[in-house]
């Protein structure tokens, strides 16, 4: 197993109390001023009677007094809080990830265009199917390092093995048929899948191959790729795209190349398609892996659930927590409070005997 792979780690400051009920005695704070408002301030001159006062209007309190009343219930409010004992904490998650390496090989040769599969009801290309399922296949394992090729008559990095997987992502969305040559060269992408997982010390290393075509194309035949997949010791998925029957298929001129309109949208004409199962299944049988049919989108996600399943990421969470104890500054605050109202009481708005 190679050193595991360090995610960045998640942090956040959060306000938390070590006394959190506590904080109920807040209520007292709107009590204890409507109970003062209801009783009044002490008086400073008393009369024998009232009630000749009564016609100058209701009493209202001075905007000082008021000022000053709030000052006391500010200070009292902060008090509850220090008790309540304030913390800014901070936490650190550090995610280590199991070390397991999987290379897509995705065919992009001109069959891959056939519309025998559906998304959401519509048809859709073969290579549309894939890729949609793939992008779910790599949200669903954000701690793995995964990497792409794509191929026709040669392969070619889409992306080298990554945790960076929104990356990985936006580089799947730019694959399409017509960056390589139309042929398939099934045996040199395997060859350049392998030699890519070259990490010995990783937990496991699999290849995810997936084509609707026989090889036609290439240096390195497939069985001759699958040989060395096994001897390296990676694991190996074949799954095979498409239906034997009538459907969709772009049309072709003489050299092989696929005919568009003046829009540059391809032209489609409803013909026989084929699959090499057979060479599939023989690919994989010698490699020591598995093989897999997808006919529709359906089937295509299930294999790829089964994969998830078969290639178990394990995580290691490493969480940690940073406080800083706020209960000095609140009761600093609070008793800065208390002073202000005392010297204000004391100086410009002293009051009356």
């Amino acid at each position: 197993m190679h050193p595991l792979n360090l995610l960045p780690a998640n942090s956040g400051w959060g306000l938390t109390f070590a006394h959190p009920w506590l904080l109920l005695l807040l209520l007292l704070v709107p009590l204890i001023a409507w109970l003062r408002g209801q009783r009044g301030a002490s008086a400073a001159l008393v009369f024998s009677s009232t009630a000749t006062l009564q016609a100058l209007g209701k009493r209202s309190a001075s905007r000082a007094g008021r000022f000053m009343r709030g000052l006391l219930y500010l200070a009292l409010t902060i008090f509850i809080l220090a008790l309540a004992r304030p913390q800014l904490g901070k936490s650190l998650t550090e995610v280590e990830a199991s070390g397991i390496d999987i290379m897509v090989v995705l065919d992009v040769s001109n069959s891959m265009l056939a519309k025998d599969f559906t998304i959401g009801g519509e048809e859709a290309t073969r290579l549309d199917a894939v890729r949609e399922t793939t992008r779910k296949f790599i949200e669903a394992r954000p701690n793995d390092r995964i990497g792409m090729i794509a191929f026709g008559s040669n392969p070619y990095i889409v992306s080298p093995l990554t945790l960076d997987h929104d990356w990985l992502i936006e580089n799947l969305d730019r694959v399409r048929i017509g960056l390589v040559e139309g042929a398939t060269a099934i045996g040199s992408a395997m060859g350049s899948a392998g030699s890519r997982l070259n990490d010995k010390a990783s937990k496991s290393r699999a290849i995810i191959l997936l084509t609707d075509g026989d090889n036609n194309a290439g240096r390195l035949s497939p069985t001759t790729a699958a040989e060395a997949i096994k001897a390296l010791g990676l694991k190996f998925y074949a799954v095979g795209i498409g239906t034997n029957g009538i459907a969709p298929f772009p049309a072709m001129d003489s050299r092989g190349r696929v005919l568009t309109d003046t829009a540059g949208n391809v032209v489609y004409q409803t013909t026989r398609v084929s699959f090499n199962e057979k060479g599939l299944k023989e690919i994989a049988q010698i490699a020591g892996g598995k093989f897999y049919r997808a006919t529709d989108t359906d089937s295509l996600e299930n294999i790829y659930r089964e994969i998830e399943k078969l290639e178990k990421s394990t995580v290691s969470v490493k969480k940690f927590q940073q406080y800083r104890d706020l209960f000095p500054a609140c009761l600093m605050a609070g008793v800065g409070v208390l002073l202000a109202e005392l010297l204000l009481s004391q100086t410009i708005w002293k009051k009356l005997p």
